[in-house]
């Protein structure tokens, strides 16, 4: 799924192990603005899905639980909506059945929904990618269906270790995809997780400096985290995490990037990532809160257009 490689062709199999998985799912756009074009009344009001899985061992229970405490305080600063599926258990319904009844409660118009997935373990045996939920699972192949119906901008983070499978099924166009790994080799416990909850308000995670962390942001910052935490404690990473927001089904890694424009070019001379990521915001500064819904959707789309002939300037 990196630049490199076509994860649809190569041969990936952990059959019989389980991979560590924290998942970040959102459904609905942080930035406000429906599948560009004038967006109706209720386009200005994201909402934030936050999807714990079976943890296994307590201790990774703990860390998924804190993980998504900060997610949620995250989105209550930015006053959105906020739905949690997995901390309180309940006999009424599967957890499962929760994530299937959450997307289909949702408005299918306006922002994309911020899947600020959760924390959990998940299994791929080389063909199907699947959220270890308590209970039964839900494959990626679901997940891919049940969005669906939503406009095109959302974003979904899945930060689980072997995430990668989940960004071909997922990556459409207008959508933001994160991964914590690049392959589905990468099926140690992936730390990205951690560092992407904390990046997502954190005012250092603003590296152009305008008020507010976006989405791309707190990707960079947190795969320079994780990148970190492996060089101090002299370990070979076993995640590298990789962004998708072409559609193109592909991602790019953090280190493609300086600052927040990609300096590198694929191979292929496909386009680059990082544009639309750009724009989504869970907190927003006080200047874009006051942009009307109208004019951040045309300015959303004029910065797209301006990132295509940036790409063309050499014809």
């Amino acid at each position: 799924m990196s630049r490199n490689i076509d994860m649809r062709r190569a041969p990936i199999s952990i059959f019989g192990r389980r991979a560590f998985r924290l998942a970040v799912l959102v459904l609905a756009a942080v930035s406000g603005g429906s599948a560009f074009g004038e967006p109706p009344a209720s386009a200005d009001k994201p909402a934030v899905l936050i999807v714990v899985g079976a943890p296994g061992e307590e201790e990774f229970g703990k860390r998924f639980s804190q993980w998504a405490k900060l997610w949620q305080q995250a989105a209550e600063r930015g006053g959105v909506k906020v739905v949690t599926i997995g901390l309180e258990k309940t006999k009424e319904s599967t957890d499962r059945e929760r994530l299937i009844q959450a997307l289909a409660d949702e408005p299918k118009e306006g922002p994309g929904e911020f899947v600020a997935g959760a924390h959990r373990h998940g299994t791929f045996d080389g063909k199907e990618a699947k959220f270890n939920l308590t209970g039964p699972d839900l494959t990626a192949t679901e997940l891919a269906e049940g969005l669906k119906p939503f406009s095109p901008s959302l974003a979904v983070i899945d930060t689980a270790a072997a995430s990668a499978p989940f960004l071909s099924k997922l990556s459409a166009s207008n959508r933001v995809i994160i991964t914590a790994t690049r392959s589905g080799h990468e099926q140690n416990y992936a730390r990205f997780g951690q560092y992407l909850s904390e990046a997502i308000v954190d005012p250092a995670a603003d590296l152009d400096k305008d008020g507010q962390t976006s989405l791309l942001e707190a990707f960079l910052t947190a795969a320079r985290r994780t990148a970190e935490f492996y060089q101090v404690d002299g370990r070979l990473a076993t995640e590298h995490a990789l962004l998708d927001d072409n559609g193109d089904g592909f991602g790019t890694p953090a280190d493609w990037f300086r600052g927040v424009r990609a300096v590198k070019r694929a191979r292929d001379g496909a386009a680059v990532d990082g544009v639309r990521a750009h724009q989504f915001h869970l907190v927003r500064s006080d200047a874009e809160k006051e942009l009307p819904p109208a004019v951040r959707v045309r300015r959303d789309e004029l910065e797209l257009e301006i990132a295509g002939l940036r790409k063309r300037k050499a014809s």
